[in-house]
């Protein structure tokens, strides 16, 4: 099932990609490949940005909450409990998003592996309606992404997520702990030395998958921001 199913249809239309999309070269071919992919997900990207935005607007609530009721404690875990019970989120988008994504990251690992080896393997995975590609160009941009221990994407994406987590922290002040400040260190290292021991295919399509998630999230978070009440809105004019 994992080959016929799973296997065998990804890397038929990896290669289909190829051939006919990105100018027979692999690392555009793997571009193209991810954004197909988050395009399909994109229902489930756009969920994911309503519930970070909930999120952090939950924040801001408590917040606001721990300032009109600094004084009084009991109030105060009274109406942040209140606040969380508010609180409504999807986290099975996460799930799923991340589930595909990973699955994928597993059979591209298995593609480079085994599948681009030989010439007689790649025909013997081909349907008949998808061209041998003949030499595999895996070049991109003067980096094989076939090859591990490249410094330039673990490092890239490695380097994204710490801006990343910065910005979502900046709007956190105020409510974070140690714990936060050692996920702010610890993940995206730990994402580089991962990244750093697989082929560069897996930076290249991390990257490629961070990046159109921060597009969307520019694109649809304002949708989702909550619109100041009338009251506000007044005192501000």
């Amino acid at each position: 099932m994992w080959h016929t199913y799973l296997y065998q249809p990804l890397f038929n239309f990896l290669i289909y990609i190829y051939n006919n999309w990105s100018g027979e070269n692999l690392g555009w071919a793997i571009v193209y490949l991810t954004v197909i992919l988050r395009v399909v997900l994109l229902p489930f990207t756009i969920i994911n940005e309503r519930n970070r935005v909930k999120n952090r607007e939950l924040f801001e609530d408590i917040r606001n909450a721990e300032k009109v009721y600094s004084k009084d404690h009991i109030e105060r875990k009274i109406q942040i409990r209140k606040i969380l019970k508010r609180r409504k989120v999807q986290p099975w988008a996460t799930v799923v998003v991340l589930g595909i994504q990973g699955l994928v990251l597993v059979l591209l690992y298995q593609v480079f592996v085994g599948g681009l080896a030989e010439a007689t393997q790649i025909v013997k995975e081909l349907y008949p309606s998808v061209d041998f590609p003949g030499i595999i160009n895996s070049m991109f941009y003067g980096m094989d992404i076939g090859v591990s221990h490249n410094l330039v994407w673990s490092g890239a994406v490695a380097l994204f997520l710490l801006v990343e987590i910065y910005l979502e922290y900046r709007r956190r002040r105020g409510l974070l702990n140690r714990g936060d400040l050692m996920y702010f260190l610890l993940f995206p290292t730990a994402v580089f030395i991962v990244l750093y021991m697989l082929p560069m295919v897996k930076a290249l399509f991390v990257f490629t998958s961070i990046l159109f998630s921060v597009i969307v999230g520019i694109l649809v978070r304002p949708l989702f921001a909550r619109k100041p009440k009338k009251k506000d809105a007044k005192e501000k004019q």
